[in-house]
């Protein structure tokens, strides 16, 4: 049956509050809508987003990408002189008497380099150079004072007043002047990350390289093949595998000692903390405030401090790690302890039990595993967090990182760093899930057992 309009209205009358809301709860999902987008605009003005994404060299990414995952090796050829001859950079890939087969040798005195096998490719003497590349040929007479492109010039051939230059995708790239060549080839891969030049496996293949560990002579007079492998690996001069597994694990043992060191710092000072534990409410605030402060100064600025105290090393990493967690280990512990049901802690002091074991038995049962969860909790964010700090001077292979960074051309190390490092975060946090669900069930079994009791 349909209702009439007085009826409707007597029903509105009598739910104003479901009939008449305020503006401001009609219409809040407009604002709310609004306000975010005021709040990008503003975003998108105070950061000059626009200009920023402008000015971006969004060119090099590529580039930058394939460092991570290549490697690149660069000949040089001079051609001012009575004979060209290659030429490689000191700590060339290839090691101390390079003869790829990617150069070659003309029988009429001329050089190739082959750059992506015949499709991009080099020859050159010491009048002219042809360039290849793209299903073209790009010849250029060097007989005049400078370079000079017979021809239409391609989008992948810049023409500088001294220099051709000529970019060949991943591949690499050709620069040709008057007097000299160099060519830059990029290959997949990590170059020498098992041995390195100075090896004497160096360039063996993996069936030699067991061959001669398993029944091959002594390449070095009274130590077995094996240990002089595994010597040349761990020193690799270029990876440095000895020294960032050595900062790996001091990253490690920061992260553990740091949150060690706070949780057993932290544990009694959050029971005087809890406003249901300690008899002085002066004391509880103090204590909530001293947290408070300790987990307000970031673990960077910890660092920092500490850095300038005793100086860069793991000490430091170690103390801004144990400073933090005192204030978060701290206040988890004591808002796990203010939450917990008084009435074991009751039953235990109806015994006539002195305060001590009133903690013991009536309280510590119950807060243990939660404890122990949030502490492991900490422990994997802080394997993580010890990596950061590293970078400022507080060891551990955030250093190491930072230092490969910075030369702007080693960046297939710090792939290999960043690898491992998410590599250990991985298990540390499988290791601390696990050991979570084993507390959780075991926390749900005590209190189900203890209902039960009851």
């Amino acid at each position: 049956m349909a209702m009439t309009v007085d009826e409707i209205r007597a029903i509105e009358e009598r739910h104003p509050r479901i009939f008449q809301r305020p503006a401001y709860k009609r219409f809040w999902p407009l604002l709310l809508i609004a306000g975010t987008v005021l709040y990008l605009a503003y975003a998108l003005w105070f950061f000059s987003l626009p200009q920023v994404l402008k000015e971006s060299h969004w060119e090099r990414l590529p580039l930058f990408l394939s460092q991570w995952i290549s490697y690149d090796l660069q000949p040089e050829f001079r051609l001012d002189q009575s004979q060209i001859t290659p030429k490689y950079p000191r700590f060339s890939a290839l090691g101390e008497n390079p003869n790829p087969d990617w150069v070659i040798r003309n029988p009429d005195g001329t050089f190739t380099v082959q750059i992506d096998g015949e499709a991009k490719s080099v020859t050159f003497d010491k009048t002219r150079a042809t360039i290849v590349a793209s299903g073209e040929t790009i010849p250029i007479s060097l007989t005049g004072g400078k370079p000079v492109v017979a021809g239409p010039v391609p989008s992948w051939v810049t023409v500088h007043d001294d220099e051709v230059v000529a970019k060949m995708g991943f591949a690499g790239e050709v620069r040709v002047t008057v007097d000299r060549v160099k060519v830059r080839k990029r290959f997949l891969g990590w170059a020498n990350f098992v041995f390195d030049t100075r090896s004497p496996f160096f360039g063996k293949s993996a069936g030699e390289v067991i061959s001669l560990i398993v029944s091959g002579p002594e390449l070095q007079p009274g130590t077995s093949n094996l240990t002089l492998a595994a010597d040349n690996i761990w020193n690799n001069a270029q990876w440095q595998h000895g020294d960032v597994w050595t900062k790996l694990l001091q990253t490690i043992v920061m992260a553990f000692l740091g949150t060690l060191l706070g949780g057993i710092v932290a544990f009694p000072l959050a029971f005087f903390a809890a406003r249901n534990i300690t008899p002085s409410g002066l004391l509880s605030q103090v204590l909530k405030r001293f947290f408070d402060f300790m987990r307000s100064v970031d673990m960077l600025i910890w660092a920092l401090f500490f850095t300038r105290a005793f100086g860069p090393g793991p000490l430091a990493g170690s103390a801004a790690i144990f400073f933090t967690e005192i204030g978060t280990l701290g206040k988890t512990y004591s808002e796990a302890l203010e939450n917990i049901d008084d009435k074991p802690r009751e039953g235990v002091l109806s015994t006539g039990a002195n305060g001590l074991l009133v903690q013991r038995y009536g309280v510590l049962p119950e807060v243990v595993p939660i404890f122990i969860s949030q502490t492991l909790y900490q422990w994997e964010s802080n394997t993580r967090g010890a990596t950061i700090i590293g970078a400022v001077g507080a060891g551990g292979i955030g250093l190491k990182l930072w230092e490969a960074m910075r030369t702007n051309s080693n960046w297939a190390n710090v792939f290999y760093m960043v690898l491992l490092t998410l590599f250990v975060v991985f298990v540390f946090d499988n290791i601390s899930n696990f050991l979570r669900r084993r507390l959780s069930r075991t926390l749900h079994d005590y209190n189900r057992l203890q209902a039960a009791h009851e």
